[in-house]
């Protein structure tokens, strides 16, 4: 939805119920800045586990065609393959901080043609980049060696090349989002278990404090009228149009809103259901709901056991 998607850039406003976080909580700039971001300490070790699944892996595959040669009545030489191997998993690993930093920049980017963008771009770069310096890599070492190495370039040389480059990035980056997923959990499961005691006994029942530095912002809930997941960030939209970009994630503060009657009805969205003025359910099992301002907002099947009362339900005056 176009309303979702336009947040103002310049509005960066955190939930009261964040400000005890400890500073070790906070997400690296890598996780905030897109391309600009930096390589934590964390991503070391991920590379450390990637590079040595990847080493056996290649290690087995050389193996495997030194054997197979070997059946065919060729020359077994594993020497020779092992080389091959080491020197393409050399330069995947060099390459990874590329897939790291697409990755992160898909999380927080929202829309599919824009994230299909990213990772075409990124996936274009990363096997233009293996092939070349593979190739080069190999050129190198044989000359040190006394050797000579051509990749005789074709479009059916690159296209073979290209294929297996396309299920290696597809491969490490969803093993990437999965990590990343994963890692904001732990730090949402963190900010939340360093709450103030005085906040969780006693939370205010018709209002949500936002916090943007020293000052905080009330949010009446009734003026709520979809909460967005964008990367990152959380989007509150209001009835007066209004939009807070809030740092946490969506799991979270839907267990946080589920006592305002605002609940999830997309993947990435939550709804405001004392709001909704009328819903309408398509044949493919989705649904689009209409609010007392006239705004829309589309929900998936997955969810439609959420609305599936609302003819039962009175708006509030």
């Amino acid at each position: 939805m176009a309303d979702t998607q336009n947040a103002p850039e310049t509005e960066r406003v955190e939930t009261v119920w964040d400000q005890g976080r400890a500073q070790g909580d906070e997400a690296s700039s890598a996780g905030i800045s897109g391309w600009r971001g930096r390589i934590s300490g964390g991503d070391w070790t991920i590379f450390g586990a990637i590079a040595a699944v990847a080493l056996a892996i290649g290690i087995v595959n050389a193996f495997s065609g030194a054997q197979d040669a070997a059946w065919r009545g060729d020359s077994y030489d594993i020497g020779r393959r092992l080389f091959w191997e080491l020197s393409s998993i050399i330069v995947i690993l060099l390459l990874m901080p590329i897939l790291v930093l697409a990755v992160r920049r898909m999380r927080q980017t929202l829309g599919l043609a824009r994230r299909i963008g990213i990772a075409a771009v990124a996936l274009l770069g990363f096997s233009t980049l293996h092939i070349t310096g593979m190739v080069g890599l190999r050129k190198v070492l044989l000359w040190l060696a006394g050797g000579t190495y051509d990749f005789h370039f074709s479009p059916a040389a690159v296209l073979y090349e290209f294929r297996k480059d396309a299920v290696t990035a597809l491969l490490l980056g969803a093993t990437l989002w999965l990590i990343e997923s994963r890692r904001e959990l732990r730090k949402a499961a963190r900010a939340a278990s360093s709450l103030p005691i005085v906040a969780q006994e006693q939370p205010s029942p018709d209002s949500i404090w936002l916090r943007d530095g020293a000052s905080r912002i009330r949010v009446a809930p009734r003026d709520i009228l979809w909460v967005a997941s964008a990367g990152n960030y959380i989007e509150y939209c209001l009835a007066n149009g209004t939009q807070h970009l809030i740092r946490g994630t969506l799991a979270a503060t839907e267990s946080e809103l589920a006592r305002f009657a605002i609940v999830r009805v997309h993947r990435t969205r939550l709804a405001n259901l004392d709001r909704v003025s009328g819903v309408d359910f398509k044949p493919s099992g989705d649904f689009e709901l209409t609010f007392d301002n006239g705004k829309t907002l589309g929900g998936s099947r997955r969810f439609r056991p959420a609305v599936a009362s609302l003819g039962d339900r009175t708006a509030p005056v």
